[in-house]
């Protein structure tokens, strides 16, 4: 993993423990619909169905997505087992997130 990858890792653990982050498909559809959400993350080996319906919410309300990285790495880097899907509902955070997400060159970008 390169270092911008690892930036990146880090900066959402930094996001899960102030309380910056939601997880789940329920908790984030119900961010995205709430207009709490700044940017949603998913990983790339979610399912074709959780891409798409995640897609079609986040582009029916303005919402950022960023694809990339496995669900083993989203979930390692909160300290929690493997994790699809995130919200982020910090502005701050999502700008530092995306940041350093579109510089990973496994990462595809859906807005």
């Amino acid at each position: 993993m390169t270092k911008t990858a690892d930036k990146v890792l880090s900066r959402l653990g930094l996001a899960m423990r102030a309380g910056k982050l939601v997880t789940g498909e329920e908790t984030v559809l119900k961010a995205i619909r709430s207009g709490e959400a700044k940017l949603v993350l998913m990983a790339a080996d979610a399912s074709d169905n959780s891409k798409k319906k995640l897609a079609d919410k986040c582009g029916s309300y303005g919402v950022p997505l960023l694809v990339g990285f496995t669900r083993f790495e989203l979930g390692w880097a909160v300290g929690k087992p493997e994790r699809v899907m995130f919200a982020v509902t910090d502005q701050g955070f999502a700008d530092l997130i995306a940041g350093g997400w579109g510089q990973h060159s496994e990462v595809e970008n859906i807005e």
